[in-house]
């Protein structure tokens, strides 16, 4: 659990609702502004992208309702232009920074020794990223080396999963990009892959 998330929490048992409270927090009307505020909160304490059902579902109102909550929020962040924005990221809504402040954030997750890719896992996720379905003897094609530890690392930190295997001599295993890596990337889908430039800084990658 996230330190937002468990600092949520100790609010919520240090002011614990009885049976009554619970049960009229559980049937009573909420209006648009409390259910946008709601949505933001649970957006905010949210380990990773929630979606406008799961907050419908937690709520207990209509999904139409929490879709228009999040349409307003996003208004609100965009006319704010502050430094966070709310984004649809992997199916799900995430508060995230801007853009036009991606090249300090980057220098600082580049300061992260643990954020940090090696150099043959950071070609490995590409070639993953941008071949997919792939399998590991087409990574060698590509790559020209062999990457048995790059796709162990990745594969260790869910960025990639098995896809079955290629109906071809051998049968390999076959791999792709996880839901994992939407997020970890900021990405709403595949067609929102960066540019081959931009991969290396956004995955904080170094050479070894």
């Amino acid at each position: 659990m996230s330190p937002k998330a468990e600092a949520a929490v100790e609010e919520l048992e240090a002011e614990p609702l009885d049976s009554s409270d619970a049960e009229v927090e559980s049937t009573r009307e909420i209006g648009a502004t409390e259910l946008k505020a709601i949505a933001e909160a649970l957006i905010f304490v949210a380990d990773e992208p929630i979606s406008a059902k799961t907050i419908a579902d937690v709520v207990k109102v209509d999904r139409e309702a929490v879709e228009t909550a999040i349409a307003e929020l996003v208004e609100e962040y965009n006319t704010r232009n502050g430094a966070l924005q709310l984004r649809e990221i992997a199916g799900g809504w995430q508060i995230a920074t801007r853009p036009e402040h991606h090249e300090q954030i980057r220098a600082y997750l580049r300061s992260r020794p643990s954020a940090k890719l090696s150099l043959a896992s950071l070609e490995t996720l590409a070639v993953i990223a941008y071949k997919q379905p792939v399998t590991v003897p087409e990574i060698l094609e590509i790559r020209g080396v062999q990457s048995p530890s790059a796709i162990k690392t990745l594969l260790d930190k869910r960025l990639i999963i098995a896809k079955g295997r290629k109906e071809t001599v051998g049968r390999p295993m076959m791999y792709r990009t996880s839901k994992e890596f939407l997020i970890q990337f900021g990405l709403k889908d595949l067609s929102e892959l960066p540019s081959m430039e931009d991969f290396q800084d956004l995955a904080g990658g170094e050479t070894q």
